[in-house]
């Protein structure tokens, strides 16, 4: 499933419009996995506070949006470009991948529920297919 370059412009289009609620988008996705797929919270043990919303998780869905715009900055060549990332997940922090998707999951969830009237089936089509592709590149090295 690849991206067309009128699923390219689509998703830079919208990620543009996401960026000014970006925190809140990651952090109610984040949130929202960690209450629907309560096994997730184990990779989070660390964290004194799961609660929905909390700093922790706030801080952790920031840096996940972060990620998902350096992968709009790289969508020719993901799996390349999220090398670092794979890596990371892989290696360091023994991230299960089928992770990666819930987590897609959810924040296509609250892309819906935050842009009711931009998120278009088109739209939704390409983010979905953007998101798949980037959780494809982060378990890259888990083959």
């Amino acid at each position: 499933m690849s991206l067309s370059a009128k699923d390219k412009a689509a998703v830079k289009g919208f990620l543009a419009k996401m960026k000014s609620r970006s925190d809140e988008i990651g952090t109610e996705s984040l949130s929202r996995m960690l209450v629907v797929y309560p096994q997730t919270k184990s990779y989070f043990a660390h964290w004194k506070d799961l609660s929905p919303g909390s700093a922790p998780v706030r801080k952790h869905g920031i840096t996940i949006m972060n990620g998902i715009y350096e992968a709009a900055e790289k969508i020719d060549e993901l799996p390349g470009g999220l090398l670092t990332l794979s890596e990371l997940h892989a290696f360091m922090l023994r991230i299960d991948p089928v992770n990666f998707k819930i987590f897609t999951h959810c924040m296509l969830v609250v892309l819906c529920m935050f842009f009711p009237e931009d998120f278009t089936p088109s739209i939704h089509r390409a983010i979905d297919k953007f998101l798949a592709q980037v959780a494809l590149a982060l378990a890259e090295k888990y083959r």
